[in-house]
């Protein structure tokens, strides 16, 4: 079996690495009340995978991404290694007293039973689940069990390769009591949905996929992406509509204003993921109904 470190690149430990110091941060914090006030801490990962990856794996992910959104993506900006699971639960048998429940989410059957077997090693006082679910689906059970269970606290790790959770699951999340760090993928996919010039009478390529993403309307995702201009020709002006500069940014900057309607504090400047051309792929963005959380998780972003 490849190490860790085999899959993905750089932007990948990095990614994991923050994602790591801020559950142990977490923990500290959480492990001072939780008996106080009967707390029940859940961990929640929605694409847990099964703990390693075959390169057949990584070109099938590579397929459904030219499938799903007629893009031709690079396969080392899809080589994303899921390995928050193993992480996780090795805090608890190594440093500090850990979730009391862990639930693992894979949409594959044979994914979650690898990682029950991979992560069988580890003894945990906390119970771990594995649920072969799409993760929107899973991510809305989470919010009811949140919503049904005021002592229930939970931290989330959403780490898709594309843009498989929509809007309406972040929006299950409102005004309850979880953490949230997502991977939205501003330069790897969406980037790439954007076509440079909207035509006129066809109107957005991908316009349903963006309005699913980002819970908003067709005309409110092209005012925030697009320039119209009138440009003169030899029939007269011609009004073209092209994609505004730095794009990439744009994206995490609108993901991180659309959070806001649903949790009061977001990391204002996510963590920036590059590729080995140096080109930002992710943006790792964090979100909490907590102030001090969004704090650490701006401490921990700005010293990668």
């Amino acid at each position: 079996m490849k190490s860790q470190k085999s899959w993905g690149g750089k932007w990948t430990e990095e990614k994991l690495d923050a994602f790591e110091k801020y559950v142990k941060a977490y923990l500290t914090i959480m492990n001072k009340y939780r008996d106080a006030y009967g707390w029940n801490l859940l961990y929640f990962d929605g694409f847990a995978g099964s703990g390693t990856r075959s390169q057949d794996e990584e070109k099938a992910e590579v397929i459904e991404a030219d499938e799903l959104f007629g893009q031709q993506v690079p396969v080392e900006d899809f080589n994303v290694y899921q390995g928050a699971a193993e992480r996780v639960v090795k805090i608890e048998s190594s440093e500090v007293r850990s979730f009391d429940h862990y639930y693992f989410v894979d949409k594959k059957e044979e994914n979650c039973k690898e990682l029950e077997d991979k992560l069988a090693q580890y003894q945990t006082i906390g119970k771990k689940h594995y649920l072969a679910k799409d993760a929107n689906e899973a991510v809305k059970m989470l919010a009811s069990t949140l919503r049904n269970y005021s002592k229930c606290k939970a931290l989330a790790f959403l780490d898709p390769f594309g843009m498989q959770i929509d809007w309406a699951s972040i929006e299950s999340l409102k005004n309850l009591s979880v953490d949230l760090w997502i991977l939205v993928p501003t330069g790897v996919i969406i980037n790439r949905l954007l076509e440079r010039k909207v035509n006129q009478q066809k109107g957005l390529a991908h316009a349903e996929k963006l309005k699913s993403y980002f819970g908003m309307q067709t005309e409110e995702i092209k005012k925030f992406f697009y320039v119209e201009q009138r440009v003169p020709t030899l029939f007269g002006e011609e009004e073209i509509i092209t994609k505004a500069e730095n794009s990439i940014r744009k994206i995490a900057q609108l993901y991180v204003k659309r959070l806001k309607d649903v949790f009061p504090f977001v990391t204002e400047e996510p963590m920036v993921l590059y590729n080995n051309q140096n080109v930002p792929i992710f943006h790792f963005v964090f979100a909490a109904k907590n102030k001090t959380a969004v704090e650490i998780a701006q401490d921990i972003i700005n010293k990668k």
